[in-house]
């Protein structure tokens, strides 16, 4: 998995045009997302015996409204493309100042990338991104990520923030962009850390995810995975995951990673 490290800023003009573009993105994915295989749970809803520990993702906010945008294959030159960013439908939350965002290409990207966080504070707040960056191709297929901690952006407790991500693959007709992007939420959970404290390491993805703390659940498993890519009982934890929130394709390249 990749780590985005460049942090070369947007001309106003170009992030303008990037969100322009989004009222051409394809709409959330509809239907009933798809659900974890059936588990008997222990304390941080692991599974002992045979077979990876699986665990269940449950929203804060059940049957809140859709965030998530994009997510449909374009074809790019001869090629199709998918971008998905890894985020439930509805807003997700994390209890973190600096969280990791992630996001996957279904191919390598041989055009510029372009990622953008904007809050929703206020219109003025809106107005000006929060980060704004480019990254120059090639970007392998996969999972990529991008650590807030990396660019000193800190999310204010309470407040939700858009991010999207979008393949620019002709700067002067934006409206061909590949765009996915999400929503998401930083929170005080005082309740979530306490169970942590008397956790084990493996069971802290488990307990974000069932307490409804999506950005933090990913980011637990996903460095996990950073550490021991070859451990394939990880790859298969991250692609039920992302199968309970509607991301298909994204986790069917986990399970072929973990295999």
């Amino acid at each position: 998995m990749r780590t985005v490290h460049t942090t070369s800023v947007l001309s106003a003009a170009a992030a303008a045009a990037l969100f322009a573009s989004l009222a051409l993105a394809e709409a959330p994915q509809a239907g009933k997302p798809a659900q974890a295989p059936e588990t008997s749970k222990v304390a941080g809803g692991l599974t002992p015996g045979a077979g990876p520990p699986l665990f269940s993702y449950r929203p804060l906010l059940r049957g809140a409204p859709a965030t998530r945008v994009g997510g449909s294959t374009r074809s790019v030159g001869a090629r199709p493309l998918t971008v998905q960013v890894l985020a439930p439908l509805e807003t997700g939350y994390t209890t973190r100042e600096r969280p990791t965002v992630y996001w996957y290409l279904s191919d390598t990207v041989h055009d510029p990338l372009e990622l953008a966080i904007t809050s929703t504070a206020s219109l003025e707040e809106s107005a000006s991104p929060v980060l704004e960056i480019t990254l120059q191709p090639p970007l392998e297929k996969g999972v990529h990520a991008l650590r807030l901690e990396e660019h000193a952006i800190t999310l204010k407790s309470g407040v939700e923030y858009q991010w999207f991500v979008a393949v620019v693959t002709n700067a002067a007709q934006r409206s061909s962009d590949v765009v996915a992007g999400g929503s998401i939420k930083r929170l005080a959970d005082g309740e979530v850390h306490a169970r942590l404290d008397q956790a084990p390491e493996a069971a802290r993805a488990a307990i974000y995810a069932e307490s409804g703390i999506w950005y933090d659940a990913i980011e637990e498993l996903s460095r996990r995975i950073e550490a021991a890519p070859a451990n394939a009982a990880l790859h298969v934890q991250r692609a039920a995951l992302l199968e309970q929130v509607g991301l298909r394709e994204a986790a069917e390249f986990e399970r072929a990673a973990g295999r």
